[in-house]
């Protein structure tokens, strides 16, 4: 009797832990759905994702619900639209650029970290953040993934930038044109305009009149010198928990710190339930590769990051091999939008990927902005070698991960993603997302529609991005594509295509060419009118007062001023051996 209890014991905590997998899931940044070889590519080497696509299923048609970092990252951990935590801004900047603003993801959102980690998991999030940091003061976190459910963190709360990384330039350029090199040239202008009206004895231009001008030309060339100067300090730090340990952070052996510490952070959990979000850095821009890698492939530094990446990702999976973790490990593979196409330097080489047939990319909701990898594995219980060609989206994530770990969904709010395993376990044929919605940023911008017992799917732009030059395949002369404004062409009616049979979006349909034009434009309608009345006023996270820089919130690891330098990481890795 003794023996039978025992063994019914066993059982059921056997089945206890079947049931609550582990979690690793892995995020690339601006990595296109046409740089992977288990989506097509052919010259670039990615063995260990294709691996992790054989082993487990690749979606064909997984969609980011946001074609940007920021409000993409904010839909990946809450499983909800960005529009509704106030994460999609309602200016042309769509994303935190400073680490001394006060937006952020807000504390009312619940992300997964926080409903694994009151079912007992432990949390870790490495890499990119990317979601705000302080509220009020600078050590408050009130944004920070330790106040978001993760129990370690070691990454960078911003974003890799070129301004990161000297000698590459700066993502400001643009607006350093409009806000100092205008003002300075209409200076210069009225300076000369003066100077030869009062030499030709025409006007009386007291000197302090010159004196002023130069010293506001002096003023706005200082500050654009300062900005440059303390830009990468203030900006580009990694952090361990709420310690910073580099400032500026180095590029030396960047993703191999992070990929150990990842590993260490299996190794140290083997034993418990736990989760993992592996968010590369890789590939936005600044790139960067270590000495291994560097100029092995055939793609420049863009080909070496990604196969790098790729490199790390075959890592995690050797450790859960090596644990015997595999078998109750989820694994989940994605990117947060799709490839920067504008990514193109001075000198003509391409810092961006590929979205393969895709048009558009990076900050739009063309199919190359929004449609990203997304492969899932989990061995004897997801089949190998799946492939599902169904709307899906990152949002999906969430509830995914949730239902798993056993955590209840809240009940408090809408979750616009949808459980996954119904559909890579066969129990359903379709995706429960009959629509999806695509915004950019703040502006509804587009809607999806797959019907129920059809092939086709429709969708349909409101807006459509003014591609520059004429004729290229993005917004090359703003480097990024904007969503409101003359940066944008409205369409009434709404420009329609059947992604089903025109993935690349060439030929957009007329009542003449499509019988049911009026009928399909009517229905997504409606569904554009039931989403919009579930929306409710939130405060704008990406308001300008939220951007901007904050002097109370920055912080820096030493009282040298706004020079902020350390190098803990380097310490502690001298320390531990």
């Amino acid at each position: 009797m003794i023996h039978l209890l025992v063994l019914s014991f066993l059982n059921v905590a056997q089945s206890h832990a079947a049931a609550r997998p582990n979690f690793v899931l892995l995020l690339a940044d601006d990595l296109g759905i046409g740089d992977l070889g288990c989506y097509g590519n052919q010259t670039l080497r990615t063995p260990n994702i294709d691996r992790l696509a054989g082993g487990g299923v690749k979606f064909t048609q997984h969609l980011a619900a946001s074609p940007l970092c920021t409000p993409s990252r904010a839909a990946f951990m809450t499983g909800r639209y960005p529009i509704r935590s106030g994460m999609a801004s309602e200016t042309q900047v769509g994303v935190f650029l400073f680490s001394a603003s006060s937006g952020g993801l807000p504390t009312s959102e619940i992300t997964f970290a926080k409903l694994l980690k009151d079912q007992g998991y432990s949390t870790a999030l490495i890499g990119k953040w990317h979601l705000g940091t302080n509220c009020h003061n600078k050590t408050d976190f009130c944004h920070h993934p330790l106040s978001h459910g993760f129990d370690y963190f070691h990454g960078i709360p911003m974003t890799n930038l070129r301004d990161c990384q000297p000698g590459e330039g700066s993502v400001f350029t643009t607006g350093i044109r409009t806000v100092v090199f205008i003002p300075l040239q209409i200076l210069a202008i009225t300076l000369v305009t003066l100077a030869v009206l009062k030499a030709l004895g025409l006007v009386h231009v007291p000197p302090m009149v010159f004196f002023c001008l130069l010293g506001l030309a002096a003023m706005i060339l200082g500050l654009m010198v300062c900005f440059l100067h303390y830009f990468r300090p203030l900006n580009c730090f990694l952090m361990r928990n709420h310690e910073i340990t580099q400032q500026p952070f180095s590029y030396d052996n960047l993703m191999r710190r992070l990929v150990a510490d990842a590993t260490q952070f299996i190794w140290r959990n083997a034993d418990t339930p736990f989760l993992l979000v592996l968010s590369y850095l890789q590939v936005h821009t600044a790139l960067f590769a270590s000495q291994d890698f560097a100029g092995r492939s055939r793609h420049g530094l863009y080909g070496d990051a990604v196969e790098e990446m790729d490199w790390s990702v075959g890592q995690i999976l050797n450790v859960l091999d090596e644990l015997k973790l595999a078998n109750n490990t989820l694994i989940y593979f994605s990117s947060d939008q799709g490839a920067h196409v504008e990514e193109v330097t001075a000198k003509g080489e391409v810092h961006g990927g590929s979205n393969g047939i895709y048009k558009g990319g990076k900050a739009n909701n063309w199919e190359g902005g929004i449609r990203v990898p997304g492969i899932l594995q989990w061995p004897g219980v997801i089949r190998a070698g799946l492939e599902i060609d169904e709307p899906t989206s990152n949002m999906d994530v969430f509830p995914t991960v949730a239902t798993l770990a056993g955590a209840p969904l809240p009940e408090d709010r809408i979750i616009d993603g949808r459980d996954l395993m119904p559909l890579v376990q066969g129990e359903t044929a379709h995706s429960d997302h009959e629509f999806l919605f695509h915004y950019c940023n703040f502006y509804l911008n587009a809607v999806r529609w797959h019907p129920r017992n059809s092939t086709s799917i429709w969708k349909a732009f409101f807006f459509t991005p003014k591609f520059s030059p004429e004729g290229a395949n993005g917004c090359f002369s703003t480097h990024v594509c904007f969503c409101h404004g003359h940066s944008v062409r409205y369409h009434q009616p709404p420009l329609l295509f059947d992604i089903f049979k025109d993935p690349r979006e060439r030929n957009p349909l007329s009542p003449t060419t499509e019988p049911r034009f009026q009928e399909i434009l009517d229905a997504m309608q409606q569904a554009v009118a039931r989403h919009t009345n579930t929306l409710k006023a939130v405060p704008n996270q990406l308001s300008l007062g939220n951007l901007v820089w904050k002097p109370w919130l920055q912080m820096c690891c030493s009282l040298s001023g706004l020079s902020c330098q350390c190098d803990r990481e380097k310490q502690a890795k001298s320390a531990s051996r």
